[in-house]
């Protein structure tokens, strides 16, 4: 299958639950590799305007997924060099599976729902966190997540075990041997 990649750096889409690094590992190796950063939920709120917070309560998830999915479209299609940090719900939408996939390898990064839980305890930013348990909203979202991520990941990187610069040197390892599979099955 053709996934449209020519070029020689792709975007690097990093995908997981709340708390499993993406932004904290996205910045990292967005440096090494000398390519912008850019998170999807920053991106959303220039674009809506207003918070992720406010989006929900003022218009509901649907409308943030509606954000989310547009967004999306426009910086894969942007075919720039970068690394993208989702949102954890990104990948029930089959589209968005899709353009992430046509943009380059999907990282996904994993822990526990316990290190998960303890990562996002207290974080007001989340409006999937408002008034219930974090372990119990984690587990749940796992649960109904993680054969998305499965499907959609070209690595999965336990973020449980390893410090970010290790996650990081993980990931750039396997983009060298991506890049090298993708560019001599295009040669």
């Amino acid at each position: 299958m053709d996934n449209g990649y020519t070029g020689s750096l792709p975007t690097i889409t990093l995908i997981g639950l709340m708390g499993a690094g993406k932004s904290t590992i996205g910045r990292q190796l967005a440096a090494r590799l000398h390519i912008p950063f850019v998170d999807l939920d920053e991106a959303i709120v220039t674009r809506a305007g207003k918070s992720i917070p406010k989006i929900f309560e003022e218009d509901g998830e649907c409308v943030f997924r509606s954000f989310e999915g547009e967004t999306l479209a426009a910086l894969c299609a942007d075919g720039q060099p970068m690394v993208l940090a989702t949102g954890g719900g990104v990948v029930m939408s089959a589209p968005n599976r899709q353009r992430m996939k046509k943009a380059g390898p999907v990282i996904w990064l994993d822990a526990s729902a316990e290190t998960l839980a303890s990562r996002i305890r207290g974080d007001d930013n989340r409006p999937l966190l408002r008034g219930v348990d974090p372990l119990q909203k984690t587990r749940e979202l796992s649960r109904a997540r993680s054969p998305y991520y499965e499907q959609c990941a070209d690595l999965r990187v336990d973020t449980e075990m390893l410090d970010v610069g290790q996650a990081v040197d993980a990931i750039m390892c396997f983009v060298e041997r991506w890049k090298r599979e993708k560019t001599a099955g295009n040669g």
